[in-house]
C-alpha cells in the first residue's frame, strides 16, 4: 500500500462523483439544491440513506466498540426500527402537510420566532462539529498514509478534502447526493463484505465458519439484563428509538432527502424500507467487529490503545494489499456522504433559517443563487477551520468529548418538536434560548456525576430522553393556555 497507490484510488473514486455530479446537476435551481424538485425515486433515496447514516465513525469505531460492549449495540438498532416507524407517520405527515423545505420552519408556525431560531441554530452547531469530527477522521488516515510521506501540511489535505465536496455539491446539491449517495453506498457494503471474508480467508475459515466463531464466541451477547449497566438491554431501545427521532426525524440533512421524494407516501415507503436494511447493515458492522477480534486473538497481535484503530491497523498492516484497497475505498464511501450532505444541509439551514431565502422578495432566482454559493463555501471555510483546530488540539479525548457535547444539542429540539405536537400550549418564546442552554448543561453535569448522584447508575445513550425531558419541563413551565397553530387546536 504505497502513498501513490492509495492517492491514486482515492482520485479515481473522486472522479466518479465528478460523473455523477456532470449528470445531475445540469440546469439545477435552488428549488433542486435545496428539495431535488421533488423528484427524487424513493427506492434511490432509502438506498442512499444508508450510506449517510452510517460515516467514517461507524466504519471505524463500531467494530471496535465490541470488544468493550459486545453486540449489545443491536438493542439500539432494535430501537431504531420504533423511532423510524414515529418518523413516518407522526414527523414526515407534518413536513409534508405544512409544505416545508427547512424542517425548523415549523418551530416559527408553533412558537415564534426565537423558538426557530433556537432549533435552527443547534443543528448548525450540531452538524458542524459532528461533521467537522467524522472528516477529521478520514482526512487524518490519508494524511498519515499519503501525504505525510510526501511532507504536505494537513491543513493542505483537509482543504483538498473540503474543494472536492464544494466542487461536486456546489450546483445540484440535494439532487446530485441523492445519487452519489446511492454510488457510495454500494462501495461501502461491498467493502463491508469483503472485509469480513478476507479475514476468514487469512484465518483459514469458510463464512459459515466463520459465523460460528462469532457466535461461539463471548462477543455475540447482545442481552444485557442489569438495570446499571450501560449496555442494559431495556435502555439501548429505549435510546435507539430516541436517537433515531432526533438525529433523522429532527436532523435537516437526513429530512431534506425525505421531502425530496415525489410524495407523502412514497417518503414513508422509503423510511420503512431504509430502517429494515440499516438494521441488517449494523449487525454486519457488528459481525466484522468480532471478526476482528477473534484475527487479532488468533495471530496474537496486541490490541490498540484506542479500540477505533483496530480495524485500519489489520486491515493496512496485516490482511494485504487487497484488504486494504477494499478498507480505503470503504472508509472513502462512508466519510463522502456525511461531508457533502452536512454542506449541503448546512447551507439550506442558513439560506433558509436565517436569510429567509424561501419568502417571497425582490431578490431574483439568481440573486438568490449568488447568496447560495455564498453561504456554502462559507460552511465550507467553518469545516475546514474546524478540522485543523481538531488536528492542533491532537487529543482524541478532547475531541470525542467536543462530539459528545454536540450530540447534547438535539435534547432541545426533542423537547421542542415534543411539546408543540403534543401539548395544546404555547410558550413564552423569548424565553425558550434559555431553556434550551441550561437543559444540555444540565445533563452534561448529570452525566459526569450520575454514579455519586444516583447510586451508582451509568448514563448511555438514554441521557438524551432525559434532555428532552428537561426541555419539555421547562417549556411547560413558560407556557400559557392556547396554541400559535390551528393545527393543533383541533
Amino acid at each position: 500500500m504505497t502513498p501513490s497507490l492509495i492517492l491514486a484510488i482515492f482520485l479515481a473514486y473522486t472522479a466518479l462523483l465528478f460523473v455523477i455530479t456532470y449528470i445531475t446537476a445540469r440546469r439545477a435551481t435552488n428549488r433542486a439544491f435545496f428539495i431535488g424538485n421533488k423528484e427524487s425515486p424513493w427506492v434511490v433515496v432509502a438506498y442512499g440513506m444508508i450510506g449517510a447514516s452510517l460515516s467514517g465513525v461507524t466504519f471505524m469505531s463500531v467494530p471496535g466498540w465490541v470488544g468493550d460492549t459486545q453486540f449489545s449495540y443491536m438493542m439500539v438498532v432494535f430501537g431504531y426500527l420504533i423511532g423510524y416507524a414515529v418518523i413516518a407517520t407522526v414527523l414526515l405527515p407534518l413536513y409534508y402537510k405544512l409544505n416545508l423545505t427547512s424542517i425548523y420552519s415549523y418551530l416559527e408556525t408553533r412558537f415564534g420566532f426565537w423558538s426557530y431560531k433556537t432549533g435552527a441554530f443547534y443543528f448548525i452547531l450540531s452538524r458542524v462539529i459532528g461533521a467537522s469530527f467524522r472528516m477529521f477522521l478520514v482526512v487524518n488516515v490519508l494524511q498519515i498514509f499519503v501525504f505525510d510521506a510526501w511532507g504536505i501540511p494537513f491543513w493542505v489535505t483537509t482543504m483538498i478534502f473540503i474543494i472536492l465536496i464544494i466542487l461536486y455539491t456546489l450546483k445540484g446539491g440535494i439532487k446530485t447526493i441523492i445519487w452519489t449517495d446511492t454510488v457510495q453506498t454500494t462501495f461501502m457494503l461491498v467493502a463491508l463484505g469483503l472485509s469480513i471474508y478476507l479475514i476468514a480467508k487469512s484465518m483459514g475459515m469458510t463464512f459459515g465458519g466463520m459465523t460460528s466463531a462469532v457466535f461461539e464466541s463471548d462477543y455475540s451477547k447482545a442481552f444485557f439484563s442489569e438495570w446499571a449497566d450501560k449496555r442494559y438491554f431495556l435502555k439501548g431501545i429505549l435510546s435507539g428509538a430516541f436517537i433515531a427521532i432526533v438525529m433523522t426525524g429532527l436532523d435537516q440533512e437526513m429530512m431534506q432527502k425525505n421531502l425530496s421524494c415525489k410524495s407523502l407516501k412514497d417518503a414513508q415507503k422509503n423510511m420503512f424500507s431504509f430502517s429494515i436494511v440499516l438494521m441488517f447493515v449494523n449487525f454486519l458492522f457488528l459481525f466484522l467487529g468480532a471478526s476482528l477480534y477473534l484475527f487479532a486473538s488468533h495471530k496474537g497481535l496486541d490490541m490498540p490503545v484506542r479500540s477505533d484503530d483496530l480495524f485500519p491497523i489489520i486491515a493496512l498492516e496485516h490482511l494485504g494489499p487487497v484488504a486494504g484497497i477494499v478498507f480505503l475505498i470503504g472508509l472513502i464511501s462512508a466519510a463522502y456522504p456525511s461531508a457533502d450532505g452536512a454542506l449541503t444541509s448546512l447551507t439550506t439551514s442558513f439560506s433558509i433559517d436565517f436569510l429567509g431565502m424561501n419568502k417571497e422578495g425582490k431578490k431574483s432566482e439568481k440573486q438568490k443563487e449568488k447568496i447560495r454559493y455564498m453561504v456554502h463555501i462559507a460552511f465550507a471555510i467553518i469545516l475546514l477551520a474546524v478540522i485543523v483546530l481538531f488536528r492542533e488540539i491532537n487529543d482524541r479525548a478532547v475531541i470525542d468529548k467536543l462530539f459528545t457535547v454536540a450530540g447534547y444539542t438535539y435534547g432541545p429540539l426533542l423537547g421542542l418538536y415534543a411539546f408543540g405536537l403534543f401539548m395544546k400550549r404555547s410558550v413564552k418564546d423569548r424565553f425558550v434560548p434559555v431553556i434550551a442552554i441550561l437543559s444540555p448543561i444540565i445533563c452534561y453535569i448529570l452525566s459526569t456525576y450520575s454514579k455519586e448522584l444516583l447510586f451508582g447508575y451509568k448514563f448511555g445513550f438514554e441521557l438524551l430522553i432525559l434532555n428532552g425531558l428537561i426541555t419539555f419541563a421547562g417549556l411547560l413551565v413558560i407556557s400559557y393556555r392556547g396554541s400559535r397553530i390551528e393545527e393543533h387546536s383541533d
